[in-house]
């Protein structure tokens, strides 16, 4: 008997399954040449894993916006939604966001915000001892650790566990203020950014000094009021994490700078740089990384993070052009191809391109 065409919401459910089968962060729903193609995002890796009509990726689409409780009839302007889903018992957060090309096609992607339980750093760490230089770090009293990288590299959970360590040894009092909550912690006091009802980064922040908190997570420095009010937290002697965008640890500095925070300031409350990606590991028996299709590497090991954490002299001289002898992102890069850890076409994929511009030392 001839089996019945999947409905959309079985489509659906599939692409979701498969992409939490594969620890994928994100699908894309893009069309292309006539079609829909669906991807999924795996160590900044596109891999297609299905091929829709152009009407079944219409369908598909509006049937995720109705999901998301977005304004399923408008397809000129970019949307955004959420839905929570049940998949094997365990609830997960669906992030929606639409965009329409000049062919009037609307494009989707669904970022996945996965619950996450309890981890071992290290063994998710291409270079294990470097966890030690993390957890020394989040051991200050007060400072500001600042986390860089792609997304989906990691920050947010290399931030909550990091925390999650510490506070086991002694209970602290945690605020985290992020936009949205990706990761849920009953041990930590989590509170989400609203700017349409004025709850910002920076409200959050002042408010959150009068909880008296040990710890202040912040999910994203976006904007000079919230760079400013997240340094003016770390002056009062409290210990901040918090995110930020930039190319590579050395970008960081110049970063704040853009944001307006003196070179004064950061001197006198930052006390570490982390910088992370994500990376496939190499499969010596397929002679390839492994993402998808190995068989030889748990699916929860077939990608692990490389680190570039700058602090003392390294964070003191890091946008210094003189000083050849610090590690890079770069170095370890290399280093992680010396010892088979990944291949050469990750290599060449993750390198940072070197650039001339440096932050000026005075």
């Amino acid at each position: 008997m001839k089996k019945d065409t999947p409905t959309i919401e079985e489509i659906a459910q599939d692409i979701i399954g498969e992409a939490v089968k594969i620890h994928s962060n994100d699908i894309h729903i893009l069309p292309e040449s006539g079609e829909y193609i669906v991807y999924l995002r795996t160590s900044q890796y596109l891999k297609a894993i299905r091929h829709l009509t152009g009407e079944e990726g219409q369908r598909l689409v509006a049937y995720f916006k109705y999901l998301g409780n977005m304004d399923v009839g408008e397809h000129r302007r970019p949307q955004s939604g959420s839905y929570k889903i049940t998949l094997k018992d365990q609830e997960r957060d669906l992030r929606f966001s639409t965009m329409t090309n000049f062919h009037a096609n609307e494009s989707l992607v669904i970022r996945i915000l996965n619950p996450i339980e309890t981890i071992d750093l290290r063994s998710f760490s291409f270079f294990p001892p470097v966890i030690d230089d993390l957890e020394r770090l989040v051991k200050y009293q007060s400072g500001l650790i600042l986390f860089s990288g792609p997304v989906g590299s990691g920050k947010t959970t290399t931030m909550y566990q990091l925390i999650r360590n510490e506070n086991q040894s002694l209970a602290k009092n945690v605020i985290c203020i992020e936009d949205p909550v990706e990761i849920e912690e009953v041990n930590f006091l989590q509170i989400q950014v609203n700017n349409q009802a004025g709850i910002t980064y920076e409200s959050l922040l002042k408010q959150s000094l009068r909880h008296h908190p040990d710890i202040i997570i912040v999910g994203e420095i976006r904007d000079e009021e919230t760079a400013n009010a997240v340094i003016r937290a770390a002056l009062t002697g409290h210990l901040i994490l918090a995110t930020i965008h930039a190319k590579n640890a050395e970008g960081v500095l110049p970063r704040l700078a853009e944001l307006g925070v003196s070179k004064q300031l950061i001197a006198q409350v930052l006390i570490g740089i982390v910088f992370q990606k994500m990376l496939p590991r190499y499969c010596k028996q397929c002679k390839d990384n492994s993402l998808l299709s190995c068989q030889h590497i748990a699916v929860d090991q077939k990608q692990a993070v490389l680190f570039d954490v700058r602090q003392g002299r390294a964070l003191e001289k890091i946008n210094d052009p003189l000083q050849e002898d610090l590690l890079t992102f770069n170095s370890w890069l290399g280093k992680a191809l010396e010892n088979d850890y990944i291949d050469q076409k990750t290599f060449d994929h993750f390198a940072i391109p070197k650039t001339n511009t440096y932050y000026p030392a005075n």
